[in-house]
């Protein structure tokens, strides 16, 4: 029995020493929950009018660009010049065998001298013609005088009746050849006429063909470069095959698409006489352009905007890609912020009493910041001066979040 009771009692005894450490344990000081705040550097705003800027990629090309096409078929027999060199005015570009042009020019010559002879050869026959006419005209009425005796002569029977026919068959032969000739006479200017275009295509042919054999010969009409060299010396080409490209340096222009979106503020823009500049993001150092006009034509991407360079630069070539920041006409009441204040296209948040507070922004563009840095320009009726935007990226900011400012403020954007 007794050893059945040691058991229950080391339990209740156990049992007793939890709950006398139970009773007698130091009890903890409530502990109050604390918020916690996240630190955050903030820019004071002063909405103001600023000019956005876009970005576009476009192309190099020149408007007075033009290509060298063989005047005729034959053989290359100079080219001093090689694709991207720099010629001046007056230089030798390219130049046909004359052995190929000038057997073309003896020809068209030739023609020439054989149209104005044969002219001049109808002309003297119509004037021997004409001499011709009036004396057989006399024949004619020799012929008529001779039949009307010999038909008396028949009458009085002194003359046989054949001689009658034979005086008949003479004047019919006059007055035959009197009317051939006077044909001849009649048909004079129509044959003239035709002569007379025969020698003007013979001119046109020559003088067409001294043209081309001068242009056998090009030469640069002023400075540019070289490009697109498609032959070598002692090529046959054909006529009208091209053989090379010149352009100048100077009217060199960049051809960019402009989005749907914007193409009409840039129309409008331009049509109030605004001058609308861009720059170069990736040149060293920076080429500025001028917007000089809106294309006549436009696609569903958009429609292009074609840029002057301001100062032009031997470094550029016909072709070459660039990616510019282009000025956009002003915008009123908006601020320039750094890309860290936006979240997602349409949400910044102020800072009111240490919490965040949402705002609704429209984005209008870019625009550059005093160190050149790239910034945001957003536009809303809740912005206002004075107020604190926050420019740290938080991934967990809403509406309501204890934030600290400390002392990072900073002055408002110009």
């Amino acid at each position: 029995m007794r050893k059945r009771l040691i058991p229950i009692l080391i339990i209740i005894f156990g049992l007793a020493v939890f709950l006398l450490l139970r009773l007698t344990r130091d009890v903890p000081d409530p502990v109050a929950p604390q918020e916690r705040s996240w630190r955050v550097d903030v820019v004071e705003i002063r909405p103001d009018t600023f000019q956005p800027s876009l970005t576009l990629y476009g192309q190099i090309e020149s408007p007075l660009r033009f290509t060298v096409v063989a005047p005729l078929a034959g053989r290359i027999a100079e080219l001093p010049v090689r694709d991207g060199q720099q010629v001046s005015a007056g230089e030798l570009l390219v130049a046909l065998d004359e052995a190929d042009i000038l057997p073309r020019l003896q020809q068209a010559r030739a023609d020439l001298a054989d149209a104005e002879a044969q002219l001049a050869s109808e002309a003297s026959i119509h004037s021997n013609d004409r001499q011709a006419l009036e004396l057989e005209k006399r024949i004619q009425g020799n012929a008529q005088k001779a039949l009307e005796r010999m038909r008396q002569l028949v009458e009085r029977q002194l003359a046989p009746h054949a001689e009658l026919d034979n005086a008949e068959d003479v004047l019919e032969r006059a007055a035959l050849t009197v009317a051939n000739r006077q044909r001849n006479i009649d048909s004079y200017p129509s044959r003239r006429a035709a002569l007379q275009a025969r020698l003007e295509r013979a001119k046109a042919t020559l003088e067409s063909m001294e043209r081309d054999a001068r242009r056998s010969r090009f030469s640069a009409p002023f400075d540019g470069v070289v490009s697109q060299v498609q032959i070598a010396v002692g090529d046959q080409v054909n006529a009208n095959a091209a053989l090379l490209a010149l352009y100048p340096l100077d009217g060199l222009e960049l051809r960019a698409t402009l989005p749907q979106t914007h193409s009409q503020a840039y129309i409008d823009a331009l049509a109030r006489g605004e001058r609308l500049q861009a720059r170069s993001l990736e040149t060293q150092p920076p080429l500025t352009l001028t917007l000089e006009r809106i294309a006549g034509q436009a696609d569903p991407r958009g429609v292009d905007a074609i840029f002057t360079l301001d100062q032009p630069t031997a470094a550029l070539r016909v072709g070459n890609l660039l990616a510019i920041s282009v000025s956009r006409p002003n915008q009123p009441d908006s601020v320039a912020l750094p890309y860290s204040a936006l979240y997602g296209n349409d949400t910044i948040y102020a800072v009111s009493e240490q919490r965040l507070q949402r705002i609704q922004v429209e984005r209008l563009g870019e625009t550059h910041g005093p160190d050149g840095e790239r910034r945001v320009l957003l536009r809303s009726p809740q912005l206002q001066a004075g107020m604190r935007i926050v420019v740290t990226h938080l991934p967990n900011a809403m509406p309501g979040l204890k934030v600290d400012t400390g002392e990072s403020a900073v002055e408002p954007e110009a």
